[in-house]
Order: structure tokens, then C-alpha cells, then sequence
């Protein structure tokens, strides 16, 4: 398991974002590195937690639960298949491009050691927008994207420190609860009577999602129960 790439996104006006600066950051690009890696702050106030990559709305992007971005390789060469044109690291907006690693079933709360030094945890899965619609320029974009439902995982920062290409990745701590990405990404879009599954994550979770979960319960008496996908 290794880091094939670190990229980070410049701000770049483009026509398909409602961002309050016109501009997006998504289209990211591979860097050599090192980058530093750090929790930014909360949603609202941080942006991206590697230095030199910009977050254009911090409405609904960045902040401590969604640091950094992380996509399989895999995942891109599937989708080149299936879409028929190459797709470079970077180009789904993801901070980093990933070999080796089934982002799709990681748990959340998963740690992972990046290099000698960084540990990130997975918060949660990625849901596809209006602006990363735009960037890739493909019919239908968001409804395949959730329909597929290999999103890519959020990171939070637990340990900061510096990154690079070829760093490898250690899967470091793996949780006692059974809840997965893949889980709590279908849970907040298309399912979501699986939200009480998402409970036993606990804090773990990206705090919008603990928060969906927690109403959901409160308001249907939803029983929490046990399992993953």
C-alpha cells in the first residue's frame, strides 16, 4: 500500500460552480513534495489540510473532517474503462491518489500512517457536486458517480507532518464496529433508513453525518443495529 501521488489544486474561474469566488480548486495536480499536512480548523473557518491547496468554498469543502481527500488508483483505472478516456491522478479532486487500498470498505475511524510521521483517520465518503459534475464534463456525472458508490474517502488529521510520492501507507488501527464507507455514504444518499447503522462509528464519523444519524434515531425511533456493507 502507497501514496502514488500527492496533488493540490490551484483557484481557477470556471462557469459551473456557485462558490462565492467564482473559482474552484478541484482540478489537482501532482506535486513532488514533501507537503505539509495539517488539521485546517472547522468547516467554515478551515480549508484543505495540505499546505498550497486551495478550497474555493468552505461552505460545504474542507475543515477538520474533511482534511484531506483520498481516491484509489483503482478506482480511477475502473472508471477509465467504463468512460473510455485516461484519467490522471488528481483529476477527481482527490488531495491523494492511492495504490493498494480498498477505500470503498475502509471503516470509519480507520487510521492510516502516511510516511514516517502523518496519521489520518476516515470520516467518510465523498458526495459528487455540482462543481465536480462541471470539472468532468460527463453526462449524468452525479447520479452514476452515487450510483456506483466508490467515492473515495474524507480524511481528518490526527498526526501532522510531511508527505510525498512514494510514501507508504499503513493501515494502523481498524475499529470494532463493522460501519464502512461504502455504509455511510449509501446511508446519507440513498438510503437512509441505514442511518441508526452508522451509530456504533461514534465520534469517528464526520460530524455532519453522526449528526443526520442522531435526528434520524431521535425522530423515527430508529433501533441501531449492527453490521456494515
Amino acid at each position: 500500500m502507497r501514496l502514488l501521488s500527492v496533488n493540490v489544486g490551484r483557484l481557477r474561474r470556471v462557469p459551473y460552480t456557485n462558490a462565492p469566488s467564482g473559482g474552484t480548486g478541484i482540478d489537482k495536480r501532482p506535486v513532488e513534495g514533501p507537503v505539509r499536512v495539517a488539521a485546517p480548523g472547522p468547516k467554515g473557518v478551515g480549508a484543505s489540510g495540505l499546505a498550497g491547496d486551495v478550497v474555493s468554498d468552505t461552505r460545504h469543502h474542507g475543515g477538520n473532517d474533511q482534511a484531506v481527500y483520498a481516491f484509489a488508483r483503482e478506482d480511477l483505472d475502473a472508471w477509465e474503462r467504463e468512460l473510455g478516456r485516461p484519467l490522471a491522478n488528481g483529476c477527481f479532486g482527490e488531495n491523494l491518489t492511492t495504490l493498494g487500498l480498498d477505500l470503498t470498505h475502509a471503516l470509519i475511524g480507520e487510521r492510516w500512517r502516511v510516511g514516517r510521521e502523518v496519521v489520518l483517520e476516515v470520516t467518510s465518503g465523498r458526495v459528487p457536486c455540482r462543481t465536480f459534475a462541471g470539472h468532468l464534463g460527463e453526462s449524468g456525472w452525479i447520479r452514476r458517480f452515487t450510483r456506483k458508490g466508490e467515492t473515495g474517502a474524507y480524511l481528518r488529521v490526527i498526526t501532522p507532518g510531511g508527505i510525498r510520492a512514494g510514501d507508504p501507507i499503513e493501515v494502523v488501527h481498524r475499529p470494532d464496529h463493522e460501519v464502512t464507507v461504502a455504509l455511510q455514504f449509501r446511508a446519507g444518499t440513498t438510503d437512509r433508513s441505514l442511518l441508526p447503522r452508522l451509530l456504533p462509528a461514534g465520534e469517528a464519523l464526520h460530524g455532519e453525518s453522526l449528526a443526520a444519524a442522531r435526528e434520524f434515531v431521535a425522530r423515527e425511533g430508529g433501533a441501531v443495529e449492527a453490521g456494515g456493507v
